[in-house]
């Protein structure tokens, strides 16, 4: 792929040739950072330990694809009838033998297999440095950090494995990029000169004030639902109960889900953790359950916690506010399995305004929604919404950094069919390459609970992932309750909202701000429509309906179920058509 051939150059070229003369198979698609522009301080200790994520291909992608599309085409009888992860597994899942033998070629180069997974798309290994590049065929040098002011390790080609050994791509060969969490502290100026709008301390955004300004009236509270948050780090539980008792929330319960060890005591980025939940419980107060999937910050936890996510598929509506790294295959493949059993996956777009290279994951993936942040207005503490506009705090002193609602184009994936009817005019975006955000929600002036006893004010995308992750709660609420499944994958039917008729009554459409930068002085403002600041813009009440019909009550005993407003339009074709072509694109 040009990426690598960019980032290798020649050399590169002459070892795939290399290795497909010694009989191996070069990994095309493992992405690694821009190591041929530095130099080497030194080959990595051959004694250090790594841990590593090997990636197996699924089966039958036609078949996949196919059956993908007949989940979200309304007028197929398998509309919605969505795979349980076991039913996934059986039909598109690697072959046990194929596993088997991805363990055995992980034995037979002195890996350690430390965790096998019910899907059987990845495998966990751990070995020294030395066993890894002998069954890898790499070597791997220390580097200087050119922006984080550490060392980082980085193998000096794609990896190989032996021909025939069913091994896709590799996770954890570099450490260049970390998970981070999408927020930041608000600036002390922006403190005092923001009016008091919202119920918490100092007039910031918090309980009752989100559904009062988004979803103001609505009964749904996201009762049967449950939501999962994605994490690196953990949180104090006596924080999250002095956030729902200072604004009245009722106690959501929290389970802890520990993935490669899980988090033994929260460290620094807990107040992430405890934004994510306190947004989840304030927009839906009603959840079953919260279910927090903590992870150690290693590259390859991004898909141990992933896939936990989806083969347990315990919650339909999930929310990633980290982000680090390139693009994943594997994440792909996962994606596609939380499509095919009805989860919708939210992500953070991200924090540093407008992107001018590479996104990092999972920000830009096609397979997922990616969330843009807005500065709210309302009428005051649990008053109703008056405006929005792009959230920027432009350049922040005490960050080193622009912060605002991140945007852009993805240098990697392709423009997904979903966004190929939308406008691109006015905006600056690409009709050939995926744009990003999709959606956006409030993201600054937030009040959270955290470091076992403090609070304060943050701003951040990672603010708006998790509360579209409780709206689509209470979307899925309704739907059951209008005997229907959860919606699933979102971004097709958004998309086709988007470009009806009902498109300004679904949406708070943003249209002033903007999310430049220092590096980009002039991308992207928000337009009418489609922007790379805010996506579609931020949901109304009306999108409820919209997405999950209207509420059961008003539907007699002896009547169907509620039939979406959206489902109207996609029989007449568009959203199959924008389903079928986007996972044809992705299998």
């Amino acid at each position: 792929m040009a990426l690598h051939v960019a980032l290798f150059g020649l050399a590169s070229v002459g070892a795939a040739l290399a290795a497909v003369a010694a009989g191996e198979q070069r990994l095309q698609g493992v992405y690694f950072h821009g190591v041929d522009h530095l130099a080497p301080l030194r080959e990595t200790n051959p004694a250090r330990r790594l841990q590593l994520v090997l990636g197996l291909p699924l089966r039958n992608d036609a078949a996949l694809t196919e059956k993908l599309r007949e989940l979200y085409d309304p007028s197929s009888p398998n509309f919605r009838h969505f795979l349980t992860p076991q039913q996934f597994t059986e039909q598109f899942g690697p072959t046990s033998a194929d596993y088997q033998a991805v363990i055995a070629f992980a034995h037979a180069h002195g890996l350690t297999v430390t965790g096998v997974h019910s899907n059987r798309v990845i495998i966990d290994v751990e070995g020294s440095v030395a066993e890894v590049e002998k069954a890898l065929h790499v070597t791997l040098h220390d580097y200087t950090h050119p922006t984080e002011g550490r060392i980082f390790h980085a193998p000096d080609t794609e990896p190989a494995v032996d021909a025939g050994v069913p091994i896709s791509d590799v996770r954890g060969l570099d450490d260049y990029s970390v998970p981070h969490p999408y927020l930041s502290r608000r600036p002390q100026a922006l403190i005092n000169a923001h009016p008091a709008a919202g119920s918490g301390t100092g007039g910031t955004y918090g309980g009752a004030d989100f559904r009062a300004a988004y979803v103001p009236g609505t009964s749904l509270t996201g009762a049967g639902q449950s939501v999962g948050l994605l994490e690196f780090d953990g949180y104090y539980p006596s924080d999250i109960s002095s956030y729902e008792s200072q604004f009245n929330l009722p106690q959501v319960p929290l389970t802890n889900v520990a993935v490669n060890g899980g988090i033994s005591t929260p460290g620094t980025n807990n107040d992430e953790v405890s934004l994510d939940i306190e947004m989840a419980a304030a927009m839906a107060p009603g959840l079953t359950a919260i279910y927090v999937y903590e992870a150690p910050s290693i590259n390859g936890s991004w898909l141990d916690l992933l896939n936990r996510m989806a083969t347990d598929n315990i919650c339909k509506e999930l929310s990633c506010s980290w982000g680090g790294g390139g693009p994943s295959s594997s994440a792909e493949r996962i994606f596609k399995q939380m499509a095919a059993q009805g989860q919708s996956f939210f992500t953070a777009s991200g924090d540093s305004d407008a992107y001018t290279g590479p996104i990092p994951f999972p920000s830009d993936s096609p397979s997922v929604t990616s969330v843009g942040g807005t500065t709210l207005s309302t009428s005051g503490p649990a008053g109703s919404y008056q405006s929005e506009t792009v959230w920027n705090w432009g350049y922040v002193a005490q960050a080193s950094s622009y912060l605002g609602s991140s945007g852009g184009v993805s240098t990697h994936y392709t423009i997904p069919s979903y966004q190929q009817n939308v406008s691109m005019a006015n905006n600056q975006g690409s009709t050939t390459y995926r744009n990003v955000p999709d959606v956006a929600l409030t993201a600054d002036n937030i009040f959270v609970d955290y470091g076992n006893g403090s609070s304060g004010p943050f701003g951040g995308t990672s603010a708006a992932a998790p509360l579209w992750a409780a709206f689509m709660a209470l979307v899925n609420q309704q739907a059951v309750a209008n005997g229907q499944a959860p919606l699933g994958f979102l971004n097709p039917t958004l998309y086709t909202i988007a470009t009806g008729a009902t498109y300004t009554s679904n949406f708070h459409d943003i249209t002033t701000g903007n999310n430049f930068s220092s590096n980009s002085p002039s991308k992207y403002s928000a337009v009418a429509g489609y922007d790379l600041c805010t996506g579609l813009g931020t949901p109304s009440l009306a999108l409820i309906d919209t997405l999950a019909g209207t509420p059961a009550a008003s539907v007699s005993s002896t009547d169907t179920p509620a039939m979406p407003a959206w489902g109207l339009v996609v029989l007449g074709g568009c959203l199959l058509f924008a389903a079928r072509r986007h996972f044809a694109r992705a299998a």
